[in-house]
Parts: C-alpha cells; structure tokens; sequence
C-alpha cells in the first residue's frame, strides 16, 4: 500500500532482481526427493503458485522500466533536435515506430508505453529545479511493480479526461486509492472501479456522455451463411433492463442443471431451492485472493470482460433426460434472448424465471433531490445520471434504492430461513454484487454464514453475505471463513484463507470495499 508518492529515486532494476530472486528460489527448491525440480510440471502447487506470483512481479517491474526507458526515447527525439533526434539516427520516423519496432508490439502498445512513462517521469520546472511527476502515486506504484503499465495507462487517462472539471486535491486522493485498489485486480475489475471513480470525480460529464451514447445506438439484423446475425449497440441505462434479464434466466438455467445433476434441488448450504448460477466459475483473476490470485476456474469459457464462465454441474440430463447439456455460456445467453423475445411476442403465461431481473437504481437521497451526482444500476458497470435513474425508476419492475451515508441494515432475527427483499436490497449495497468475486448481484444469492439448519443461523443481515455459486462452494468446500465487521451499508466482508492457503490466516477484504470505489 502507498501512504505517499517518494521523490528519492531507486535502483530501477531493483524490482526486477527481486522478482527474478523469488523466481529462482521457487523454480530451484529442493522436492521431498531432494532433486531441483526443472519443469513447470515438476514444481509442485506451492512452487508454482509462487513462481505465478513472482513472474507476474516480474512482468510489471519489466513494463514499468519499458515506460520509464520508451518516455526518454522520446525525450531524445523530440521534433526539435531535427536530424538529431534519436528516432532518426536510427533510422526511423519517430520514436513510437522505434520502440514498436524493436519491442516486436503494436504502434497502438508503443505510444501506451511512451504516455505512460511521460507522465510518470520527473520534471523539471522552468527555473531547473526538481519536480516531482505529473502522477506522482502512480509512478510510485511502477516503481514498486504493484501495478503494470496497462493499469497505470487507464488511470492516467481517465484522471486526464477528469481534470477539465475536478479538483486537484480529488484528483490526487483518486490516483492515490485506485493505486492502492489495483494491486491484485484484473483489469476488468479495475475498469469498472475506473469508471464508478470518474463519475464522482465528473458528475455533470455524464450526462453528456449519456446524450452521445443514445445518439450512436443502433441494432442491426442480417442473414448470412445461414445464420441471423444482430449487432445491438446502447446506451448502458437503456439496456440494463435486458441485461439483467437475460443474466436472471442464465442463473435459473445453470440451477436447474446443477439440481438435475446433484439429483435434487438444493445446493448443499444454500439459501433455498439453489444457490445463483450453480457450476459456473468466474475467471477474473478477483476472487478472494491478492496479487491477482482468486478463485477463478482455469479453462472456462471466457465471457463479458475476462469473467470465465465454466459449467461445473457435470452431465446434467438434456430436454430428453439423456443428453449432456453441453451449451456454452454465450449458447445459454442466446437461448435467454429468444425466450424473452418469444414470450413477449405470443407467450399469455408469465413462466420466465426473472425473480432476479428487478432493476434496482442506487443513488444518495442528496444526488436525487438536487438532480446532481449519479446513480448506479445493479450489474450495470457504467454509472448513469440522476435524470436517467429518474427515467428508469419511472418504468415498471424497477426498484428506486435511496440511501444516506449513516443507512442503518435492518436486522430480521430467526423469523424467516430466506432473506426477503429489502435484505437482499441492503446486501448489494452493502456487498456491490459476490462478495467474493465482484460478480454482478443477478448472479447471487444471500448465503447464511451460519447455515439456517445446522448451525441455528440468524437471517440477519449482519451474518448474511453475497456470494455466487463457484464462491459460495468454495468456502465451504475449502475451509474459508468469512467475517463481518460493523453494521452499517459501510461495513466490511473480510475472507479468512484457510491454513494451507496462509499459514497465517491473514484475512482479505472483500465485497464492494474491494471491487467499488470508495470516495469516502
């Protein structure tokens, strides 16, 4: 974690003889059988997860001294050393051609590198005396290899864009927590925490935003080969409706495979009749893990971002009770769409499974009644306008959620075994969606911590938390504990690994602390 941007300067191959020394000492430890082991199949689960980690510092220590190097050589070739430059004396046009040259990237990458390294290299003011860099927090974090130069490059250009309007000190408390939040992110994830940190930092920029996205919508229907193909393109707020809808009968699908394969209904610890979207593991790189380890299943089919979505309910009898269903999960979103459509065009019966499709619109009681600020949409990564929550809250089967900072969660004692609507409603505020992963909330359910039978668990908020199926597994399958501490939408899910994961037990944060941006 970053306290404060440094002025000193450091050996800049220091991360990188660090990095290649833990490597080494995990690529050359000695096995029960006393011989260095010299695979990757022979490492072992220990070794191989710290040779994961040690390369992946590695690999960031290396692109951060890319940049630092692809910046001077831009430097040394500005235009107004004419012949001098140094792109030229070695006989290319400029200095991005030179650097994707010999790097063997794209020019797209070379410039990436080139923006990055600029600004976060020192400066020098008029009078020649020292300045520190233009994003002093996150030169910081490339320094020290917490973050690569892909995530260096989406926070300097959204806090670029932001600063036409925002204020310095906002601008600097930003850089300094997406620093700190990006350690151990996929970028996907970091995007979306990005894109809630631009909103706050730019509230009336959205709106705007929002006027050219409706303008450039549009759907496109063809045939070709056979095939119908169509091409939809929208504004986020228009089509959270349809996304949440086609996510809600995907998780009924995959429960109803995993009941049909387990030979029941009931996921072993769940909240009631399943349990999310059973047998899918999402591949983010998120999870409860740090440094980017998490819970993710290798090989799952890639889908929305970098979640991997993998079918882990096994051979689960087909519409004849003997064939696998072996569809993938975009096969899954194609058949959700044509149920929706078909439904909607001649179906009188209401038997589409979108309990879990309700739409709800979160936004602070200040931001509704000034018109000011923004409002999030459950699922929905891009944050919309108030005026367009406003629209959308007007609208059927959609949940206004208005919230203060001091918002207490009710608390329902043992009355119920399953959590009811405005729990859940108070969940996602609190969790942003799993816990866990940082999945959407369509793809959750409220999971006791204590479970109902068993252990005589309270549905109360304060021992409930959300999680998705492959996360909700996996803590209980694997040993992981979860704890939360305070009682307020502010409080924090803390996972607990178990002690062949850490020996230590060192708890990590979860739920929307970690995969939201905080401006608080």
């Amino acid at each position: 974690m970053i306290d404060s941007p440094t002025s000193h300067e450091v050996d800049p191959l220091a991360p990188i003889r660090d990095a290649l020394s833990v490597l080494q000492a995990a690529w050359t430890g000695q096995d029960a059988a006393g011989t260095a082991p010299a695979t990757v199949e022979s490492l072992g689960r220990s070794r191989l997860v710290a040779a994961n980690d040690a390369l992946g510092v590695l690999a960031r220590a290396v692109n951060g001294l890319q940049a630092a190097t692809a910046a001077e050589i831009a430097r040394e070739s500005r235009p107004e050393l004419g012949p001098d430059a140094l792109a030229k004396q070695q006989g290319f046009r400029n200095p991005v051609t030179l650097i994707a040259a010999t790097t063997g990237t794209t020019m797209g990458e070379a410039s990436r590198l080139v923006k990055v390294g600029q600004a976060t290299a020192p400066r020098t003011s008029l009078t020649g005396e020292p300045m520190p860099a233009k994003h002093p927090y996150v030169a910081e974090g490339l320094k020290s290899a917490s973050i690569g130069t892909q995530a260096a490059s989406l926070i300097i250009t959204m806090l670029d864009r932001a600063a036409l309007r925002a204020d310095l000190a906002a601008l600097q408390k930003a850089e300094r927590m997406l620093v700190e939040q990006a350690s151990g992110l996929s970028l996907d994830l970091l995007k979306k925490i990005i894109a809630r940190a631009e909103a706050y930092l730019d509230p009336d920029g959205i709106a705007p935003r929002e006027r050219d996205a409706r303008g450039e919508g549009s759907l496109r229907m063809f045939e070709r080969d056979g095939f119908f193909h169509m091409e939809v393109k929208c504004d986020a707020a228009s089509g959270a409706p349809l996304k949440l809808a086609i996510q809600a009968i995907v998780s009924a699908d995959y429960r109803n495979a995993f009941g049909r394969a387990a030979g029941d209904g009931d996921s072993v610890g769940s909240d009631g009749g399943g349990f999310g979207d059973a047998g899918r593991g999402l591949g983010d790189g998120g999870g409860f893990g740090d440094g980017g380890r998490g819970f993710g299943d290798a090989g799952a089919h890639g889908h929305d971002g970098g979640h991997g979505h993998g079918h882990g309910g096994g051979d689960s009898p087909g519409p004849l009770g003997t064939e696998p269903d072996l569809r993938s999960h975009a096969q899954r979103q194609l058949d959700a769409l044509l149920r929706l459509v078909t439904h909607a065009v001649g179906c009188d019966n209401n038997d589409l499974p979108l309990g879990g499709a309700t739409v709800v619109v979160r936004m602070t009681l200040d931001d509704l009644q000034t018109g000011n600020g923004h409002a999030l949409v459950d699922g929905v990564d891009t944050p919309i306008s108030v005026a367009a929550a406003r629209k959308l809250a007007a609208s059927g089967g959609v949940i206004p959620a208005v919230f203060d900072s001091e918002g207490e969660l009710l608390d329902w004692g043992r009355k119920k075994r399953f959590f009811t609507q405005a729990q859940r409603l108070a969940l996602v505020e609190r969790d942003g969606g799993c816990a866990g992963c940082g999945a959407p909330p369509g793809m959750t359910r409220a999971h006791h911590l204590d479970w109902w039978a068993r252990d005589n668990g309270k549905t109360d908020l304060s021992r409930g938390v959300l999680l998705c199926e492959s996360c909700h597994h996996r803590v209980h399958d694997n040993g992981w504990e979860i704890r939360i501490d305070g009682g307020t939408i502010a409080a924090k899910v803390w996972f607990i690994p178990p002690p062949h994961v850490d020996p230590h037990r060192t708890p990590r944060l979860g739920g929307r602390a970690r995969y939201d941006y905080n401006a608080a």
